[in-house]
């Protein structure tokens, strides 16, 4: 991402370094921005550089795919 489309805190992001998709809960040392997933958890460091924001859409299939993971693992 250049400078002045570095995404915001709460944007959700996909992170192509690390194929993961999360959303930007601050900044942290250097330009790097931490990136906690979805559903919660541990966060981590990413590259702004390799994130890009979640379409609609992108971010409506993550969020049901992480809720269909978490009905299976309560079963």
């Amino acid at each position: 991402m250049t400078e002045s489309a570095v995404p915001g805190v709460g944007d959700a992001v996909h992170d192509t370094a690390r194929d993961r998709v999360g959303r930007v809960m601050g900044h942290h040392e250097g330009p790097y921005l931490q990136v906690r997933p979805l559903s919660g958890g541990v966060e981590w460091d990413a590259d702004p550089d390799h994130l890009r924001p979640l379409s609609q859409d992108e971010l409506l299939s993550a969020l049901v795919a992480e809720a269909n993971t978490r009905s299976r693992q309560t079963r």
